[in-house]
């Protein structure tokens, strides 16, 4: 068997930057213990599978231990893949997932995406995610994620968690944001439990940031930051229970996985 597989760079302007995924069209869907095992051997912190279904897309995405409900920047390296290489006519994109209708529509070079807000709810800091921060939070919030504000951006630069700790939290993964100088706010995101440390640029994490720098600062839309080595800049929209997540994306790679 041969699957062609595209590596590219999400919220990305040139290559080596933003958050790389790997992209695998499928005409019909593998077996789920092969999808994981090529997501293992991808050793990315995404590798996302996408089949046509009607005038619909069905996509899904795996890090290199679990199969996870919501991907923001494999959506946006998927839809790269559809309108920059495989031709795809329409104006926009519609993904069926586990997350409900995703959609995507292309920009100019800037692709944005139509995602769900996932509410947050405040809540007491877990015990494994206190013993992993030298600096404590200000607050904390609990959703899809743990969203953990600090005082001040240096406090997100800076941080250095414990992940075996954070690999005992009853979440997906821990958003540590600011408020920043250059931009309207910081984040960082930490999934070690689903084999991925620190992720370079979460597009997911944005449905809930949004609605958290949304009430602080009284506005709905951000030009926000993602902190991490390769960094990424997010550009953000609330709009009632939806939340639009854009960025660019680069071509890094492209060739042919034999099974």
């Amino acid at each position: 068997m041969q699957l062609k597989i595209y590596q590219i760079d999400a919220f990305a302007k040139s290559v080596f930057e933003g958050n790389p995924a790997a992209v695998i069209p499928l005409q019909a869907w593998l077996d789920d213990a092969l999808m994981q095992k090529i997501a293992m051997e991808n050793n990315l912190s995404e590798t996302v599978f996408f089949v046509k279904e009607g005038a619909y897309y069905h996509i899904r995405w795996f890090t290199p231990l679990a199969e996870v409900a919501m991907c923001g920047h494999a959506t946006l390296a998927s839809a790269f893949v559809l309108f920059e290489i495989l031709n795809y006519p329409k104006d926009e994109i519609v993904f069926d997932s586990k997350s409900g209708e995703l959609r995507v529509k292309k920009e100019h070079d800037t692709f944005v995406m139509d995602f769900p807000v996932q509410e947050i709810s405040t809540c007491q800091v877990p015990h494994a995610i206190s013993e992993a921060f030298e600096v404590q939070p200000k607050e904390c919030y609990k959703s899809m994620d743990y969203l953990l504000v600090f005082e001040n951006e240096e406090n997100v630069l800076n941080a250095k968690p414990n992940f075996e700790k954070l690999k005992n939290i009853d979440a997906r993964g821990v958003i540590i944001t600011a408020k920043s100088k250059e931009y309207d706010f910081v984040c960082r995101f930490f999934a070690p439990k689903l084999g991925i440390d620190e992720d370079p640029v979460t597009g997911a994490a944005f449905t809930q940031l949004a609605p958290y720098w949304g009430k602080v600062l009284g506005k709905n839309e951000f030009r926000a930051k993602q902190v991490s080595k390769r960094g990424g800049e997010v550009f953000c929209k609330l709009d009632g229970s939806r939340v639009e997540i854009a960025g660019c994306g680069v071509k890094y790679l492209e060739g042919v996985i034999e099974i």
